[in-house]
Parts: structure tokens; C-alpha cells; sequence
């Protein structure tokens, strides 16, 4: 499923976008969390979390959505992070009949070290649409101010008036 640990290689702080409009939401992104710490290559106490946000459905269907995003410190390659996100999808039920449907759980790959990725479709880093996602930008933004400037906070600010922090 992931690649074991290799003391070779360095570790990478990577970021992870985190949301569900299916079910009990919140459990679900607590339960994804949780299961990321345990990933083998991720160093599971470095794992930090933004607060939680609720957003209507963006080019999407269904209940509003709760989104999160998560930082963390691993030593797998990006593909093998992106397996291991896939895994924890799957497990929360995730299914994938039609583009953007609602869903028990997404995890994206936003951002790999200082990485650029360009592997579609399945592997793209940073991911191609977060810089115009609201709900990406503003956790984003709350857990590393510094990797979103202001500028592009703007850009987004008519659309970040719908992502309301719900909590922790």
C-alpha cells in the first residue's frame, strides 16, 4: 500500500485538504485525521489540523460540506501519500459514480514540500484548483499563513464569505 520507511530519505511537510458532505461529516474528517497519524511514513504526532469550515457544495450537489486541512511531516514519496489518502477514502465508503459527487470523505494532495508534480490525471501538485477554492484557501491560510498571500486571499474573498469556521 505505502512505502516502508527509509531512514534515506528526508522528511517533507505536506498539506491535505479534508471534506465530506455525506454522513456524519465532522466524524469523518475526525476519523481521516486520525488515520493519517497512523500512516506508516507519516510522523503521526506532527500532524496539525485547521479548524473546521462549513461551505455550501461548489460546482457539486448535495448538503453543505464541512472542510479541514491538515499539515504534516512525511517520508513517503507523493504518489505513495496519494495512495495512502486514496486508502483512507476508501475505507470511509467513498465512491466516485460522476465528477464532484457528494461524498463520505475527500482527501486531496495539495502540497508536496515545495514540490510541482505533473502526473495527470491522477497526480498533480500543487493541486491545479486550490488557489481559486475558498474552502481551500481560508484553513489553509489559518494553519500556515505563509503559504497563502493576501493577494490571493482577495481574489477569493466574494467566495470565502460562504466558508463559516464551525470549530475545532
Amino acid at each position: 500500500m505505502t512505502e516502508p520507511l527509509s531512514a534515506s530519505r528526508s522528511p517533507v511537510k505536506a498539506y491535505v485538504g479534508l471534506g465530506a458532505n455525506l454522513g456524519d461529516a465532522a466524524t469523518a474528517l475526525k476519523d481521516a485525521l486520525a488515520k493519517l497519524a497512523a500512516t506508516p511514513g507519516v510522523d503521526g504526532a506532527s500532524v496539525k489540523a485547521s479548524s473546521i469550515y462549513r461551505t455550501a457544495p461548489i460546482d457539486s450537489s448535495g448538503p453543505d460540506y464541512l472542510n479541514a486541512v491538515a499539515e504534516l511531516s512525511t517520508t513517503l514519496t507523493a504518489p505513495a501519500l496519494l495512495k495512502a489518502l486514496q486508502s483512507i477514502e476508501n475505507a470511509a465508503g467513498r465512491e466516485r459514480p460522476y465528477r464532484n459527487a457528494p461524498r463520505t470523505l475527500d482527501l486531496d494532495l495539495l502540497l508536496y514540500g515545495d514540490g510541482r508534480i505533473q502526473a495527470p490525471p491522477t497526480l498533480v501538485v500543487p493541486h491545479p484548483r486550490m488557489w481559486e477554492r475558498a474552502f481551500v484557501l481560508v484553513p489553509l491560510h489559518e494553519l500556515a499563513p505563509g503559504k497563502v498571500s493576501q493577494a490571493t486571499l482577495d481574489a477569493v474573498a466574494e467566495q470565502a464569505r460562504g466558508v463559516h469556521r464551525i470549530g475545532p
